[in-house]
């Protein structure tokens, strides 16, 4: 499975990011993303019997900050639930926890560097893409200083007076796990084309109605595990696909972006689909997650009420999503915008 379908279908890489000041101190657009015209809007499903209603939306967990898709039907059925369900407990304390845990997991044992488990060809790779993303990171910061500030940090600069950028993130990542250092590298260089975690779809919901009760599906260790439970090789090959490409992961989410906006699930699918090169990934990464969420939607039909589910769009669109799971159980899912 392509990195992008990865960090689609998790919610905790992007929440972590936007809670994180370890990872977010280098953030600056320094571009703004071109935001799709709305449309139709992103779809929004609906399974209710005689006294429960749930709602189910499908998100993007990062967007370019100023897209529009909040209308007057998504803000009734939100207004109107008694609960916002989403992946993980995404509330201030619990991404503090998470960002805790997350370096926890994602550490390295004393006394080995990310760098020495790189052969010749990948530390060549990893170099270059620490070039590109020191020079992205080194623009970003002085595009926010004072020409005269800038001025003197060129002149300190060409005396050989200023780190290396690329040196600096070395030294930062090499104690991290390949996983760890992997999405840092995918998720960074998007905040420099105007997109950003803290404009994702499940922050903008939350916002939209503070002190709303708040539930989750999974746990933040759950899926920071998906990438912690990779082997070593599998988690070194997930980095070098970041490193390689760090111009690829904006154009596979621009494409993912312009469907959700559109309300086209069969095309978002189709987009998915195309990172779907692993089924025993898939089935573990979205296909057993949305048996698994089915089941708790059958469940939760026991209980009286309104509930707004938001999670990420792909789990709603295409054969397996959670839709496919319900119809198999006799539950019917209506489509309300």
């Amino acid at each position: 499975m392509k990195l992008s379908a990865l960090l689609a279908l998790t919610a905790a890489p992007f929440a972590l990011f936007a809670a994180s000041p370890a990872l977010a101190d280098h953030h600056a657009a320094t571009e703004t993303a071109a935001a799709p015209a709305m449309a139709k809007g992103p779809a929004l499903w609906k399974v209710a019997d005689a006294d429960t209603t749930i709602y189910l939306f499908g998100t993007v967990h990062v967007l370019p900050k100023d897209i529009e898709w909040y209308d007057a039907t998504i803000a009734k059925a939100l207004d109107g639930s008694d609960i916002l369900v989403t992946e993980i407990p995404m509330d201030p304390a619990s991404e503090t926890a998470m960002q805790q845990l997350a370096f926890q997991k994602g550490a390295l044992p004393a006394g080995t560097t990310l760098r020495s488990l790189l052969n010749e060809e990948q530390k060549v790779q990893y170099t270059a893409a620490l070039n590109q993303l020191g020079g992205k990171i080194e623009a970003a910061q002085l595009a926010q200083v004072p020409a005269e500030a800038r001025a003197q940090y060129e002149d300190a600069k060409a005396k050989g007076l200023v780190p290396n950028p690329a040196d600096a993130l070395a030294g930062q990542f090499d104690g991290l796990k390949p996983w760890m250092v992997g999405l840092t590298m995918s998720i960074l260089p998007l905040t420099f084309e105007g997109y950003d975690p803290n404009s994702g779809v499940e922050k903008v919901l939350l916002s939209k109605v503070p002190g709303k009760k708040t539930g989750a599906l999974e746990t933040a260790e759950f899926q920071l595990g998906i990438f912690d439970g990779m082997s070593q090789d599998a988690q070194i090959a997930f980095l070098m696909e970041a490193a390689t490409g760090l111009d690829k992961t904006k154009p596979m989410l621009d494409r993912m972006v312009a469907e959700w906006i559109e309300g086209d699930a069969e095309q978002l699918a189709a987009v998915m689909n195309e990172s779907m090169d692993d089924p025993a990934i898939a089935d573990a990464l979205l296909y057993a997650r949305n048996r698994n969420w089915a089941e708790w939607i059958d469940t939760r039909l026991d209980q009286p009420g309104t509930v707004f589910i938001a999670v990420g769009a792909g789990h709603l669109a295409g054969a397996k999503s959670v839709q496919d799971y319900l119809a198999q159980k006799g539950i019917k899912v209506s489509r309300v915008k």
